[in-house]
């Protein structure tokens, strides 16, 4: 008797967490967190991986690049955008990263982002510590000097 009931248990442990009441984890709260504030732990991510944590995206829509394998395809999600390649994110666009969002002026931008930055005219570029591969920010200036896009990426693809 002891034996089914553990049985029973066992079957039925993984329908606990549909029980439990937590709410799901948001891309708001999952891409802005402090712990992956840099967004970066998406870049690589598969189609089942990222529909997987955040659901099918708001929207989709298709990027073309100057040659023919650099069109992207991209998912649009409440605080970001996923761009991806064949089947993995390469490049993540954000409404914001740490204190940094569209509209900030360049100065307070470039101090947010500290004296690694890159200052670049109309970009200013960041390393950021890798994952395996080479990871970047990039924010993009208006010609008023205002933040107009924040993209992580890999540099090197």
């Amino acid at each position: 008797m002891v034996f089914r009931l553990f049985c029973l248990l066992l079957l039925l442990s993984p329908l606990f967490p549909l029980w439990s009441g937590e709410p799901e984890v948001s891309v708001e709260s999952a891409v802005l967190s402090p712990a992956d504030s840099d967004a970066a732990f998406l870049i690589g991510f598969t189609l089942e991986n990222l529909i997987g944590r955040f659901g099918p995206p708001k929207s989709v829509y298709a990027v073309r690049g100057s040659a023919e394998w650099q069109d992207d395809v991209v998912f649009v999600y409440d605080a970001m955008d996923c761009y991806i390649f064949k089947d993995r994110v390469w490049q993540v666009g954000l409404r914001s990263y740490r204190n940094i969002k569209i509209g900030d002026a360049k100065p307070a931008a470039a101090l947010e982002l500290g004296e690694d930055a890159r200052d670049e005219g109309n970009l200013i570029r960041l390393s950021l510590p890798g994952r395996g591969w080479p990871m970047e920010l990039q924010v993009n200036l208006d010609a008023g000097g205002l933040v107009a896009a924040i993209f992580v990426s890999r540099p090197d693809f």
